[in-house]
């Protein structure tokens, strides 16, 4: 795909740049971006290309990871919590799914679906290893936002590790909240 370069201004304004300070990031002169967003020069193909290096770079830069967006306060149920309480907890905590661990080890996720799924007359004496849904993604803090989004499309929540330790998840409500 070949960059737009009549879009110069209105990307370096998204990413909240002078057109010296995007000039120093391009190693080309201020006035040269000055004279490419006005129009008055057709750059050469070789300093078009320093202009998108510089973009793709921006842009890389600027990329919230999964650290930025995630929220740490992590609650979780054991694999042997009743249901009945672990309705209360969701409801007391305002959340509609729980991640379920085992000695330290993620092996499910308790949802509302998950539970709505069982016959309702049963489901409060059941406890969450009857009840779980396969464990939802892990990743680590330092994924990009991007990815998150993706993964979010096909689970309701995404888990958060560093160096094989739970720091944190990410919700569908928590990924849209970051973008304000």
């Amino acid at each position: 795909m070949v960059f737009d370069i009549t879009q110069l201004k209105k990307i370096r304004k998204q990413l909240e740049l002078t057109q010296h300070q995007f000039a120093s990031k391009a190693q080309i002169s201020q006035s040269m971006i000055a004279k490419i967003e006005s129009n008055r020069l057709d750059p050469t193909y070789s300093k078009v290309k320093k202009i998108e290096e510089a973009l793709d770079l921006l842009t890389k830069e600027q990329e919230k990871e999964a650290k930025d967006i995630m929220n740490k306060s992590i609650i979780s149920i054991s694999q042997d919590e009743k249901i009945s309480n672990i309705i209360k907890i969701m409801n007391k905590n305002d959340i509609s799914q729980v991640p379920v661990i085992n000695k330290d080890k993620i092996i499910g996720l308790i949802s509302e679906s998950s539970i709505l799924n069982k016959d309702l007359d049963e489901v409060k004496n059941l406890i969450a290893k009857d009840v779980m849904d396969n464990s939802p993604p892990i990743i680590d803090k330092n994924s990009k936002v991007e990815t998150v989004k993706q993964l979010l499309q096909y689970y309701p929540l995404v888990l958060i590790e560093d160096k094989g330790n739970l720091k944190g998840l990410i919700t569908k409500a928590d990924l849209i909240k970051s973008l304000v």
